[in-house]
């Protein structure tokens, strides 16, 4: 039976001095590497942290503002307490305990674009 690999979501973004400021700034990931087809196309780039990677792209048809992606994390207290501690002055996640038996800290880019972090709650 064929085998599915890992999933890399394509996030648009609208501002590229933004989109650094709050997926490496502030979420701690680093640029892989970036694409244009000439100094005046649309950006396109792969961001990772860990053995997370997501795609940010510029392009019109790349994804529409206001998805939502979910990321699992290995202690999600941890990654609360970073992300509080940096102070960033448009979001200052909380970390929920939910229903379905998860603990979370959601994000929203500047985008609309929501990142749930999550861990199931046994840890």
């Amino acid at each position: 039976m064929p085998r599915l690999g890992a999933v890399t979501p394509i996030l648009r973004i609208f501002d590229i001095a933004k989109a650094r400021e709050f997926y490496v700034g502030f979420l701690g990931f680093e640029v892989q590497w970036e694409h244009r087809f000439d100094d005046n196309a649309p950006l396109y780039m792969a961001i990772g942290r860990d053995g997370c990677v997501l795609h940010l792209s510029e392009h019109h048809g790349d994804g529409a503002p206001g998805i939502a992606v979910r990321i699992k994390v290995e202690d999600i207290a941890a990654l609360h307490g970073e992300l509080i501690g940096k102070k960033y002055r448009f979001a200052k996640p909380g970390l929920e305990e939910t229903p379905w038996k998860t603990r979370e800290v959601s994000v929203a880019d500047p985008f609309g674009n929501r990142l749930h972090f999550y861990e199931d709650a046994a840890g």
